[in-house]
């Protein structure tokens, strides 16, 4: 591992003071440690931002939504009674995400910023655009069966791994970024694959913002290879708002799909006013596919999206 300086930062404003070029911020750790190990991360400072004053969850006015600090740790936000009562998609999903022990050290900022798992990202030997701009793209024509079917370029395939970023999507959350303003999960993300994030070198996230939620009954579902501790195939946040059999809105969002998480709003808009039978959310999971496009060994995850689409939106109806 490269050697490194290390800062404790008690305050946002001596977090960015600290972070200078080559710095990574360092949260609960669980990718960029591993990262390190592997010398994927080379920061030459880390600078500690766990002790921030970050790590509550408190109302956001009085209209029942949420801010949620950077600095929650996983398993506090799952556990928290707000989110439970107010937004089980969101507990649902952190709970399908890695094992207990991780929950307990991953930071709500970390798992929103955590680094693809391509295999080829995490492999130094290889060719890799996240890594090294303009040196290639081995997943492309090597092993990809678990990879992009939307969004992707000619420059990278990755997919992002996180659980908790789909059920924000969905729930139309945004990001505080310290003395840069407030950002949706899609501009902070951005349109570029390659990159990880739109973030600038020292930004930081403190917050998370969800607005109050509609009238609507929404769930978290995961599909994987195995039972526990395995990241998204193909994953969906979901929330109906259905009355006398009559869809009136929805959210949907997938993982496991993209760079990012996916916001199916082909489907919401397909879904405005239609009858909630089977058959028009059969529709509906067409529609929102159009824009897929399957690599060479990833076609599969099409029959998952559409299963899974369907078979949700059912239940919620």
């Amino acid at each position: 591992m490269k050697p490194f300086s290390y800062a404790r930062a008690e305050s946002p404003d001596a977090a960015v003071a600290e972070h200078t070029e080559g710095s990574a911020y360092l949260g609960g750790g669980t990718n960029l440690v591993d990262l390190m190990r592997l010398g994927v991360a080379l920061p030459n400072r880390l600078v500690d931002v766990t002790r921030l004053p970050c790590d509550r969850v408190e109302d956001d006015g009085g209209g029942g939504g949420l801010l949620i600090g950077a600095a929650v740790r996983n398993s506090d936000l799952a556990a928290h009674p707000a989110v439970r009562e107010r937004f089980p998609m969101l507990a649902r999903a952190v709970l399908s995400g890695a094992s207990g022990q991780i929950r307990n050290m991953a930071t709500v900022g970390g798992n929103l910023l955590q680094q693809t798992r391509c295999s080829y990202f995490q492999d130094v030997t290889r060719a890799c655009n996240r890594r090294e701009r303009g040196a290639g793209c081995s997943a492309r024509e090597g092993d990809h069966h678990n990879l992009a079917i939307y969004g992707h370029t000619s420059e990278c395939i990755a997919t992002h791994p996180s659980d908790m970023a789909v059920a924000l999507a969905a729930l139309d959350a945004t990001v505080l970024v310290h003395g840069r303003g407030e950002f949706s999960l899609d501009e902070l993300y951005g349109d570029d694959p390659a990159e990880n994030s739109a973030l600038r070198p020292g930004d930081l996230i403190t917050h998370v913002r969800i607005p109050p939620s509609p009238r609507m009954t929404g769930t978290y579902k995961k599909v994987r290879e195995r039972a526990s501790f395995a990241f998204a195939l193909v994953s969906i946040a979901a929330a109906l708002d259905v009355r006398n059999g009559v869809v009136q809105d929805s959210r949907i969002a997938l993982g496991g799909v993209a760079a990012k998480p996916w916001r199916a709003r082909r489907a919401e808009r397909e879904l405005q006013g239609k009858s909630a039978t089977r058959s028009d959310f059969a529709r509906v999971a067409e529609a929102e596919l159009e824009d897929a496009q399957p690599l060479r060994d990833n076609g599969y995850k099409i029959a998952l999206v559409r299963g899974l689409i369907v078979r949700t939106l059912e239940e919620l109806s």
